[in-house]
């Protein structure tokens, strides 16, 4: 027999060639997809990393930026308004999860079951999604009013008039509600998309077998779609983590800083206070936590699969 080194040099040889050919084979490929590579490069991982110099830095625009360690860490776990967004962030996050995340699931299974009108359902159900933001805040600030639409159906009902607006235990659930009209829509699109995907064989041969509604949505559709919702609940997470805009335009972090959600914080801290060294520690530390968020999303996908 030869050395082993004889049989695996003309392998290892032939490798370079076999590359060589891939590359030109794909060479238009690769040139459509660097543009796309140059933009997510530029625009996403250069200002993560010069975010994570900057976070060591007092950040002056007129004399200069100083180099000053890990104070603006220190400055951040000694505030007091950083735990209490901390705090409103994961109670907006758990409101999110009881009140909204539900919503979609729920909509896009009754719009499947739907034997006439269902392109009319996902048209009206989609519709909330497009109203722009300036309506959306005007409308839902009328419907609060204690005077509006919302406060006259409680007192049809012998309920006095809730502020949803000025009572700080109200004001995270407001928002909720809101943002839920708003934004339930898309989603349920993605579940109803997953819903109708399911071979139409198993709900017929469940319906032979003498299955109800809710057998078949238990035993074929919920499980069905488990890998779609363990997504869409990560996904969610990561997003309401990072809430600020109804929080801002609508009560603009109160009443009594109720409303005061994380994000908003790194915007009063950078656009307010004018510290972005102390913003840019904040969203760091965000982006640490959201980066294990995002492993543990593609560890449970992997399982999944």
């Amino acid at each position: 027999m030869g050395e082993p080194g004889a049989v695996l040099q003309p392998a290892i040889k032939n490798k370079s060639p076999k590359r060589r050919g891939l590359f030109k084979k794909h060479f238009w490929g690769y040139m459509f997809l660097l543009p796309a590579v140059v933009i997510f490069i530029l625009f996403l991982w250069v200002p993560i990393a010069k975010g994570a110099l900057y976070s060591f830095f007092e950040i002056d625009f007129v004399k200069g930026n100083t180099f000053v360690g890990l104070d603006n860490y220190i400055r951040v776990f000694h505030d007091p308004d950083v735990w209490t967004a901390v705090k409103n962030t994961l109670y907006y996050m758990l409101l999110t999860v009881i009140i909204g995340f539900w919503v979609p699931i729920v909509a896009s299974i009754a719009i499947s079951e739907l034997r006439r009108f269902q392109g009319f359902a996902r048209i009206a159900a989609y519709l909330p999604f497009v109203v722009p933001g300036v309506v959306l805040y005007g409308m839902w600030r009328w419907m609060y009013d204690p005077v509006g639409p919302i406060n006259g159906l409680l007192s049809s009902f012998g309920v006095d008039p809730v502020s949803f607006i000025s009572d700080s235990r109200w004001s995270m659930i407001a928002i909720v509600l809101m943002e839920t009209w708003q934004q339930f829509g898309s989603a349920m699109l993605i579940y109803l998309a997953g819903v109708l995907s399911i071979p139409r064989d198993w709900y017929e041969a469940a319906e032979i077998d003498g299955a109800g509604v809710w057998n078949r949505i238990r035993y074929i559709t919920l499980p069905s779609l488990r890998s779609l919702i363990i997504l869409m609940f990560i996904l969610q997470v990561i997003g309401t983590s990072q809430a600020y805009q109804s929080q801002l335009a609508l009560l603009d972090g109160g009443p009594n800083n109720a409303t005061l959600t994380y994000a908003l914080l790194i915007v009063k801290y950078a656009f307010t206070r004018l510290d972005y060294g102390t913003a840019t520690a904040l969203g760091m530390l965000m982006f640490i936590v959201l980066s294990f968020v995002g492993l543990l999303q593609y560890k449970l996908n992997k399982e999944e699969y």
